[in-house]
């Protein structure tokens, strides 16, 4: 019989997890560029799959589809918004074996991405149409509104970090997402029974460093804080990779 891609991707992995990768809002996979060859560097096979932005629920569904046909365990790793998708995703999944957020939302039961910003957050203004372009521009949004960050806010808050060439790339090529996917409430979270790990930027002003720290410490994660702004996987990648090979390393058992 022919292995399958996958089957063939968990014999090349000499019986490691694989670690699948899920970017978050305003990104698409290539968002972790710099995290995948020194992954593939240390031995690791590494998947980076589309978020489809589109709704909590039907966003992690895919991610959940896609993990439970992967042989072998899993480690499951997130940024952003997709760090809401991952914990979801993975509620039940006996193939999981570890959850990491990379300045990443890791929602309770029935919170929502935009919720748990709070405030603080750059994004959080009296007119979001200062910080967002909205398609079809028309206010107020629906759930199926799609969501831009305006050049301004990416060359800000969003992407603070990074050279004005990377800048102008992640501003260029962003994937909007869908309204509702962040207002939407989430379900019963994977970190209940899954061990985590959490990459906490001091620098980011989208979440900001006291909303990581409170939704790292109620899930139990074991936190390491970097010199990063929310886009720490590109600025920093090297810690992020220390970080998720750190928690591929621990002996964990799901509960």
């Amino acid at each position: 019989m022919t292995d399958t891609p996958l089957t063939a991707s968990t014999a090349q992995n000499g019986g490691k997890p694989t670690v699948v990768l899920v970017h978050g809002s305003w990104a698409d996979a290539s968002s972790w560029s710099e995290v995948i060859p020194r992954l593939e560097h240390d031995g690791f096979v590494v998947r980076a799959i589309p978020n489809e932005l589109r709704s909590l629920a039907g966003d992690a569904a895919v991610v959940r589809a896609f993990v439970e046909a992967v042989p072998g365990p899993v480690a499951l790793v997130a940024h952003s918004y997709g760090g809401a998708v991952i914990t979801n995703a993975a509620t039940g999944l006996n193939n999981v074996v570890a959850l990491v957020y990379v300045n990443a939302f890791v929602p309770a039961e029935g919170e929502s991405a935009f919720q748990l910003a709070g405030p603080d957050s750059a994004l959080a203004v009296p007119d979001p149409t200062t910080v967002f372009d909205l398609v079809p521009p028309a206010l107020p949004p629906t759930a199926d509104s799609a969501v831009y960050l305006k050049e301004s806010a990416v060359f800000g808050p969003f992407a603070a970090g990074l050279g004005r060439d990377d800048k102008a790339l992640v501003y260029a090529t962003q994937r909007p997402a869908a309204f509702g996917a962040l207002t939407e409430p989430s379900g019963e979270p994977a970190w209940r029974s899954i061990p985590s790990w959490y990459v906490l930027g001091v620098k980011d002003q989208i979440i900001p460093p006291a909303a990581q720290r409170a939704m790292a410490d109620r899930a139990g994660s074991v936190v390491t804080e970097y010199d990063a702004g929310h886009l720490g996987l590109l600025s920093e990648s090297k810690v992020v990779v220390h970080v998720i090979e750190e928690a591929v390393r621990a002996d964990v058992t799901v509960a």
